[in-house]
């Protein structure tokens, strides 16, 4: 009777526990709410919000391309730049690369938001809580770096084809032919590609920088306020993501600028000789002077980036609610 006893009991205390095992495995996060869905949902709500605020401010990046290009021409500030492509051009000139600005964006946006959701859960959940909670500055740096790289392979050749529309009105009258007229000339690699190793050097820390700093910024708006997200209306949280963003955005925008500078001048024909693609930076570097590189348009760009970025994570964070995704945050361990 003893031997059976202890076999009930051994048999019963295991059952249950195999069904705790099991119950708490279904409820994890990474199971029940962060799975392929939700990093398609923000993937797609990621391509929305950069197609959508790039699209938008496309004027105001012509302008601070063309200050960026010809700064002895364009040096009224934002305004007169306006003024001058407006009177020599016309106003639809403001809307030169639109369509390669909108597709090349929403790519961008799809792998960059995605992957950085994704490299971000993954590298919590392997850390677990405590760890993640310590670390998730260098989380947030790690999943932004890696989700851009990735990003940048297909965003350079339609920033090549924009910067190319913006910079030479009569180079094609189409984005198609925009890319067709690079293919041709200057071939796959020095059309489409002669400006890699700047818009690396540009987006990844720029990217770094937005999402290390919205992150942190929203973080420390919602322990001030002694409340979670999820205890929070939409209005609330849209109002943490506009402030959040702009913050990052601006922080984003300086440290990032000297190679967006680079870049547009990289994708101007002819712009620092010959040579391979390092040898073409140098040569545009001590032709414009470091000063004028991180200088040139960045007063457009603080106004630009600031904006778009505080739109970005407002539009991302709305998407994900109507998609029915709750959006992933550290929580300190025990919250």
């Amino acid at each position: 009777q003893a031997l059976l006893l202890r076999h009930f009991c051994a048999s019963h205390y295991s059952t249950r526990a195999a069904t705790d095992i099991s119950h708490s495995a279904a409820m994890s996060p990474s199971d029940k709410k962060y799975d392929m869905n939700y990093y398609a949902k923000s993937a797609l709500a990621g391509g929305l919000c950069c197609s959508v605020t790039h699209g938008a401010v496309c004027p105001v990046d012509v302008v601070k391309t063309r200050i960026q290009l010809e700064p002895q021409k364009y040096n009224s500030g934002m305004l007169g730049g306006f003024r001058t492509v407006i009177k020599e051009e016309g106003a639809m000139a403001l809307s030169t690369g639109l369509a390669a600005t909108a597709v090349g964006y929403f790519i961008q946006g799809w792998f960059k938001f995605g992957g950085v959701e994704f490299f971000k859960i993954k590298a919590a959940n392997a850390m677990g809580p405590e760890k993640a909670w310590n670390n998730r500055t260098a989380i947030y740096l790690g999943a932004a770096a890696g989700a851009e790289f990735i990003a940048d392979i297909f965003l350079c050749p339609l920033e090549a084809c924009r910067i190319r529309s913006v910079s030479d009105a009569s180079y094609a009258p189409s984005f198609p032919g925009v890319a067709a007229r690079l293919l041709k000339e200057e071939g796959f690699v020095r059309g489409f590609y002669s400006g890699f190793g700047p818009i690396l050097f540009k987006q990844i820390p720029y990217t770094m920088a937005k999402f290390a700093v919205q992150g942190l910024v929203s973080e420390k708006m919602y322990l001030q306020m002694g409340k979670k997200p999820t205890e929070m209306s939409g209005a609330a949280n849209m109002g943490v993501s506009l402030s959040s963003g702009v913050v990052a955005g601006v922080t984003a925008a300086i440290i990032s600028h000297p190679a967006d500078t680079l870049l547009s001048k990289m994708n101007k024909a002819g712009a620092g000789g010959t040579g391979s693609i390092p040898v073409r930076m140098m040569n545009v570097t001590k032709e414009m002077g470091v000063v004028n590189l991180c200088t040139s348009g960045l007063g457009a760009r603080c106004v630009m980036i600031g904006t778009l970025t505080a739109l970005q994570f407002g539009i991302f964070d709305s998407v994900m609610r109507l998609l029915g995704a709750e959006k992933f945050h550290f929580h300190p361990p025990g919250h």
